[in-house]
């Protein structure tokens, strides 16, 4: 018997990976809602990987000089005006002590992360430039460069090493992605 699929047939036509990739980023909304009503409760802490050339970033051009591509903050001991909203977040962090505001919306998230429960989200981000290209760097990626740690040790302090691990927790489309 021949078999009369049509080739389109595999199609996500309901799009569930942009549906994926919206629940995981409500996930990370959720998280920072709760981090600005009442702080970071234990151990929480938050690594957060983002595309700092996503055309709605808004950080200061040093930063955006220094990291041309992506970045990764800690919100751990020091942040201010964490405001999450439908789109994306404000935050005050500081580097070399200097206050800085930065605007990151959703879309330009790569990685989000709490090593203390072991947690990871895997975003994929699709560059204007070629839009094939499709970014899921890993923990230890050397494009995003160094860890940016806003403890209450150091301020603005680069971190060496101190990523977190991948672990099984961590969510990725890659298996349901077309090739």
């Amino acid at each position: 018997m021949a078999d009369d699929r049509d080739d389109g047939m595999n199609d996500d036509l309901l799009g569930y990976n942009e549906m994926v990739e919206r629940a995981m980023r409500s996930v990370v909304r959720q998280a920072l809602d709760r981090a600005t009503r009442g702080g970071l409760p234990g151990n929480h802490h938050f690594y957060i990987t983002f595309r700092t050339d996503h055309p709605e970033t808004l950080i200061p051009n040093r930063l955006k000089e220094q990291y041309p591509e992506e970045m990764t903050i800690v919100l751990q001991h020091q942040f201010w005006g964490l405001h999450p909203d439908d789109e994306g977040f404000d935050v005050e962090l500081s580097f070399n002590r200097k206050h800085e505001h930065l605007r990151i919306p959703y879309d330009a998230l790569i990685t989000f992360a709490d090593p203390s429960v072991n947690f990871g989200l895997q975003f994929h981000v699709e560059v204007e430039d070629d839009e094939s290209d499709i970014l899921a760097p890993t923990a230890a990626s050397d494009e995003k460069g160094p860890l940016l740690n806003n403890s209450e040790d150091e301020p603005g302090a680069e971190l060496d090493g101190d990523q977190p691990e991948p672990t099984d927790n961590v969510v990725t489309l890659d298996a349901f992605r077309k090739k």
